[in-house]
């Protein structure tokens, strides 16, 4: 198995920016945290982004930016479709030399620094971005770092929205990122069953006590606030893709005992019951 953290960016020595293409069936699915700020493209693909205490969902066309040492995973869903590609762009403030970001005529991307701390997704500008993307395949590496500045100067202005409130933001050990990773999977995959805090536990190879400090601790959250984020991300899901399914169906695929407990928890999550989260689409 792979190291699961830290996730090294894989580059020569002294390269500064990293341009990456990602053509797979799923993005890699392993909990990870590596120092460089990632700006991402989704071209093709759809799934959850768990990113620091949150879970948020990404399709075709967003634009993501993740910040230096950010715990996060990408869970694609190979329904929606059959491939997964995304373009990245991986720097550091430092990437340029200490002092760059620091000189006055760039002082306005500070804004872009602090903002990135707890991720963001953009919710306009993305059409100037994304041309920026599909031209920085052929360009050489002093027109990317061009390409990466005007890319940063159209982030700033853009309306957007923060991915997560809360950062664990020590460095996971291997041990500690694959036990992470096991419970984050283990909950993405049976999320529409009864989980127990025992089965969780036991997954974690934890004491139900010890389990319970060691999850808060580092999402904020108890694990069963983060399970019911992921079944009412699931069911915006389903709402979405599966309009001819009634709520209550939909409660129950996503592992709620009873309907009245899915509207409390959706209602509470997204601001509006699943019946108008619904009507939106079908109108």
């Amino acid at each position: 198995m792979p190291k699961v953290l830290p996730f090294k960016i894989p580059k020569p020595e002294l390269d500064a920016l990293v341009y990456q293409e990602d053509h797979e069936i799923v993005f890699y699915n392993q909990l990870h945290q590596h120092e460089e700020i990632q700006i991402s493209y989704i071209v093709q693909g759809s799934g959850s982004l768990i990113i620091g205490d949150s879970i948020n969902y990404y399709k075709a066309n967003d634009i993501l930016v993740i910040g230096e040492n950010i715990p996060h995973v990408f869970t694609s869903d190979p329904s929606v479709s059959p491939k997964s590609i995304m373009y990245t762009l991986f720097f550091t403030k430092d990437s340029f030399g200490k002092d760059f970001f620091n000189i006055s005529d760039l002082i306005e991307l500070s804004s872009f620094f602090n903002e990135s701390f707890y991720g963001m997704k953009l919710l306009s500008h993305q059409n100037m971005i994304i041309e920026h993307f599909r031209e920085l395949k052929d360009k050489n590496r002093i027109l990317r770092i061009a390409s990466l500045l005007n890319i940063l100067n159209i982030v700033i202005q853009a309306e957007k929205e923060q991915l997560s409130s809360f950062i664990y933001r020590k460095k996971y050990t291997d041990a500690e990122g694959k036990r992470m990773n096991d419970v984050i999977q283990y909950a993405m995959d049976h999320f529409n069953r009864s989980i127990s805090l025992e089965d969780i536990s036991q997954k974690a190879n934890m004491s139900k006590n010890a389990f319970c400090r060691y999850f808060k601790n580092r999402t904020n959250k108890t694990f069963f606030q983060f399970l019911i984020e992921i079944r009412i991300q699931n069911a915006c899901k389903l709402l979405y893709k599966e309009k001819e399914f009634p709520v209550a169906l939909i409660s129950e695929l996503c592992g709620f005992q009873n309907i009245a407990n899915f509207n409390r928890k959706f209602k509470e999550l997204k601001h509006l019951t699943p019946t108008q989260y619904k009507s939106r689409f079908l109108n």
